[in-house]
């Protein structure tokens, strides 16, 4: 059964629902995002002018991120959710396992390696992930017909095998992520997640932003927006 009322906590259950978080910011990050095409289910974000102000631990949403991790929290990755009735897609239950970097550059510990969207990607370990944080800035309603995200709450707290998904689901229960324009979701990076498509499809943008408070080891660098 899915739940969409049980208040939920940042530290417990791996995610936290921030109302009108945003709301100062919305129209800003509108403008920011304006011109990006909008027939891709995620669109990674690289050099977008003026977004970045907002991003960085002194901005408005960058301020969220820093009041958790500290103030050496920044901005690793961003991706722009663009679902409407062109492409409302689903997607399964999952663990967000990579980060972004600015070349390959081997360490122990990291891999696989993967290249998406022309960016290279690496599989950090676990402690890494548990360490950052991933918001969602809601730019348009997304009540529970139009695709909310759903979490299994305290499903971050270890990495878990693919064979093992669907047990640890069952036993965390099913949250949906309700929110208005201008609301905020914080979770835990490697929370379970999955989306289905809308059943009544309008658009549904989410600026989602990785968040890291520490510097990778060796020669790996985090590639940032």
């Amino acid at each position: 059964m899915i739940d969409s009322t049980m208040p939920l906590s940042l530290e417990r259950d791996g995610a936290e629902y921030l109302r009108a978080a945003a709301l100062a910011a919305r129209n800003g990050i509108e403008a920011a995002l304006a011109g990006l095409p909008a027939d891709r289910p995620g669109l990674r974000l690289r050099e977008v002018t003026d977004l970045p102000d907002l991003l960085e631990a002194q901005g408005t949403i960058g301020r969220i991120a820093a009041r958790r991790l500290g103030p050496d929290a920044r901005p690793v990755r961003a991706i722009l959710f663009d679902k409407n009735h062109r492409t409302n897609w689903a997607l399964g239950w999952h663990q967000d396992r990579t980060i972004a970097v600015t070349a390959r550059c081997d360490v122990a510990g990291f891999g696989p390696w993967t290249i998406k969207h022309g960016m290279h990607h690496v599989a950090p370990p676990f402690a890494l992930l548990a360490g950052m944080l991933t918001l969602r800035v809601h730019l348009d309603p997304v009540p529970l017909d139009n695709a909310p995200l759903l979490i299994a709450p305290g499903s971050h707290r270890t990495l878990v095998a693919e064979s093992d998904i669907e047990r640890t689901v069952a036993a965390c229960g099913i949250h949906a992520c309700l929110a208005e324009a201008g609301d905020v979701w914080a979770y835990a990076t490697p929370i379970l997640h999955a989306s289905n498509a809308a059943t009544r499809p309008k658009r549904r943008r989410v600026l989602q932003i990785d968040y890291a408070a520490t510097a990778l080891p060796g020669r790996l660098g985090w590639r940032g927006i």
